[in-house]
């Protein structure tokens, strides 16, 4: 069982595709928080990225691509002394071409965002940083590349299924740079523990049957190590301990099927691994602040 596809299938992916923007001379466009991840590539020149919570500015060439995942403020700029223009003014006055800014046309970027629901985002997302640099010589960057005009294209001619498929043309985008950043060896939280000796094995034992009545000495068992290794080993990875973790994740699984089945709460309780209705809501409101109940008329 991959954790990563787990955590994948419970997402309630929502794609947007925004206008193009074109840009020539010396320019600069500042965006507003996005509401949803953002993601955008470059298919034609080059130009600077800067991303509030980032230290530094990305340089962006032809064919690259990035992805924002955080809702922070950013600048797309020619060079890093030119005031910004807000983009709010400049993409309303586009008509059914891409929005202008500067003086010529040597810059063209096409993007656009899709957004999750609040606990999916913090679920996938908190361990990411705020902007994900995929330059145009990775496979990923292709990807993303088709991708965007793949959205476009669905989001557009309005055919049935369009949104269907756009929203899973930008898993896929999403898929792929996650497997990006993974393979950078840079990741935080519990995708860091995907690739880890210890720790993968013991997050594959819980996501295959998290109903069962683990306990840190199990959970090693599963890893083959021993239960002071794994513990240490989880809080160093992860940043938190295997059952805490485990806690977390029955409760996505709940929080999933109480948004998508009209199963009782104690058939939930029982599926996820708890072993009374009681149990489970005690852990969901800890968790949430709402019960089970009120977490399902809220969503529904």
């Amino acid at each position: 069982m991959d954790p990563l596809d787990d955590v994948l299938a419970l997402l309630d992916t929502t794609s947007h595709v925004s206008a193009a923007l074109s840009a020539g001379g010396r320019w600069a466009v500042r965006f507003d928080p996005p509401t949803g991840v953002k993601f955008n590539a470059v298919r034609r020149g080059r130009c600077l990225l800067r991303v509030d919570a980032a230290p530094e500015p990305v340089p962006l060439d032809e064919g690259d691509c990035f992805l924002l995942t955080r809702p922070v403020g950013y600048t797309l700029a020619s060079d890093p002394d030119v005031p910004a223009e807000p983009a709010g003014p400049i993409f309303r006055a586009a008509a059914d071409g891409p929005a202008r800014a500067g003086s010529g046309d040597e810059v063209l970027l096409v993007g656009g965002a899709f957004s999750f629901t609040d606990r999916s985002r913090d679920l996938l997302l908190d361990g990411l940083p705020p902007v994900i640099h995929v330059p145009a010589t990775t496979k990923e960057a292709e990807t993303v590349r088709w991708a965007v005009g793949e959205i476009d294209a669905e989001l557009r001619q309005g055919r049935p299924g369009g949104r269907l498929v756009a929203e899973h043309l930008a898993l896929v985008m999403l898929i792929r740079i996650l497997r990006l950043h993974l393979d950078r060896g840079t990741p935080s939280g519990w995708l860091a523990g995907l690739t880890d000796p210890v720790v993968a094995p013991a997050l594959r034992a819980m996501h295959a049957h998290p109903e069962r009545p683990w306990t840190v000495a199990a959970v090693a068992r599963s890893a083959t190590v021993s239960r002071s290794t794994l513990a240490a080993r989880f809080k160093q990875v992860v940043g938190c301990g295997p059952l805490e973790y485990l806690t977390g994740w029955r409760i996505e699984l709940a929080a999933d099927r109480l948004r998508r089945s009209e199963d009782t709460v104690a058939t939930i309780a029982r599926a996820v691994g708890y072993g009374s209705e009681s149990a489970l809501s005690v852990a969901f409101k800890r968790v949430t602040g709402l019960s089970p109940r009120a977490y399902r008329n809220r969503t529904a």
